[in-house]
């Protein structure tokens, strides 16, 4: 199983920007989809998750301002985020999980900055 994320860059505080993740099989083989983040010096944290049913999960960093989303047919997982605050540059990453095992995918860059 490949993970390829895409879409980072450079966005101005109150921006919105969305990154992409291409799953190389089915995102129907994973019980649930997930984006991850970590800060320079900091701790990888967890994100937002759509699960299978599509019932979808945020930190309550992001609550209200990010949205997870998938589209089956292009195998691919969207995490749209708006309203972009400095704290929020890190590199996020994508995760598939099916039972205990877990796939990751790269990072892409994310950077809020004026």
């Amino acid at each position: 199983v490949q993970l390829q994320a895409s879409g980072g860059g450079l966005v101005q505080p109150g921006g919105s920007l969305r990154i992409s993740c291409a799953v190389s099989g089915s995102i129907r083989n994973f019980n649930h989809m997930s984006w991850y983040r970590q800060a320079p010096g900091k701790e990888r944290e967890w994100v937002a998750r759509i699960y299978g049913g599509g019932t979808t999960g945020y930190a309550d960093s992001v609550k209200g301002r990010f949205t997870i989303s998938r589209d089956i047919a292009k195998r691919t997982v969207y995490l749209q985020m708006n309203s972009l605050k400095p704290e929020d540059t890190a590199v996020y990453y994508c995760k598939a999980s099916r039972g205990i095992t877990s796939f990751w995918g790269q990072g892409t860059l994310v950077t809020v900055s004026s």
